[in-house]
């Protein structure tokens, strides 16, 4: 065959390698380290394994894309939990910010406690006493008026320890990760025992999950017209608590197919790690992040209000989950 006839089979050819070239190297699938500010350790190794096996065509473990569903707790798992949950610091901001028109708060728990800075008395409360605060703060409202609250409340409140926004002190491995997994065909939710209503006015900005994909605690809300308006009016009274064994529960409601990854920090997130990972079939991954960073931002387990991880813990060894070690697992914890 001639040079001249053999020229423009050849161009073909070295186009279709050019394209496959470039189609590679903008591919989602083809970063060279989608987790850069993971350290390569075996956590890292086990959570990029087990996304290898169940998007690989013709693995064993191989799970269709509809089925890839993943997920999160927020608190102490997506952002920080310390030295209170973060719906807390609001609902003690709201009950300072409401004071004025309740003067019979500074005779009444737990509300005195709060406007005192007593927090010795208000963990002494208990639950009980929280969960009237909450009740207060959260409820008499429109569902519209309480995401303004949230939002409004978000931009101008900074953490004790580190000033800066609530917003910004999510951890960037798992901002990684959540986008990692969207990359590889998953669908990510935010199961949390904090307010769904709380967490939806900002979750798809900060973690790009959509509101639709949040479950949370909620409280009942009730339709009304309000000056010809129709709303959603939030009540004081509990509608479902999404912690625990509530968290199956919650995941079952809404989204109607089991998990193959869950993701956690503490004995709130056992039963929905077990809903996960001991259902048997394809692979399944179980990922506790376990706090041990005291200078880059706390280390707690056992003995701590905020996160206890104790029961988890011990069950991670036996169900054969991933524990990640924060200090030595994180290259960073939070985005510079």
């Amino acid at each position: 065959m001639s040079l001249v006839r053999l020229a423009p089979r050849l161009i073909c050819l070295m186009i279709i390698a050019l394209g496959a070239a470039l189609l590679h190297a903008t591919s989602p699938f083809a970063q060279s380290d989608p987790l850069p500010s993971w350290n390569d350790t075996a956590s890292k190794a086990a959570i990029v394994s087990f996304v290898e096996k169940v998007t690989g065509q013709g693995s064993p473990d191989f799970v269709p894309e509809n089925e890839r569903i993943a997920v999160f707790d927020n608190d102490g798992t997506l952002w920080v939990e310390h030295p209170m949950y973060t719906q807390l610091a609001f609902a003690l901001d709201r009950v300072k910010a409401l004071a004025p028109q309740h003067p019979e708060w500074k005779e009444t728990q737990p509300f005195k406690a709060v406007l005192e800075g007593d927090m010795k008395t208000l963990a002494a409360s208990g639950e009980k006493g929280l969960m009237e605060l909450i009740m207060t703060t959260h409820a008499g409202m429109t569902s519209g008026d309480f995401q303004k609250v949230v939002t409004d409340w978000l931009a101008s409140a900074r953490d004790p320890k580190f000033k800066r926004p609530y917003t910004e002190l999510v951890y960037q491995p798992m901002i990684e990760l959540l986008a990692y997994l969207r990359a590889n065909g998953f669908k990510t939710f935010i199961v949390s025992g904090g307010g769904v209503e709380f967490m939806r006015p900002w979750v798809e900005k900060v973690y790009g999950v959509p509101p639709e994909q949040v479950i949370g605690s909620s409280i009942k809300t009730e339709f009304r017209m309000q000056d010809d308006t129709p709303t959603l009016f939030r009540l004081p009274e509990i509608n479902f608590i999404d912690d625990k064994a509530g968290k199956p529960v919650g995941i079952n409601q809404q989204i109607g197919r089991r998990p193959i990854a869950a993701f956690g920090n503490s004995d709130g997130d056992l039963q929905m790690l077990q809903w996960t990972t001991m259902a048997g079939g394809p692979a399944r991954l179980g990922v506790l992040i376990h706090h041990t960073d005291a200078e880059r931002e706390y280390a707690y387990d056992r003995e701590t209000e905020f996160g206890r991880l104790d029961k988890a813990l011990d069950a991670a060894s036996i169900a054969g989950w991933t524990v990640v070690d924060m200090k030595a697992d994180w290259k960073q914890v939070f985005k510079d």
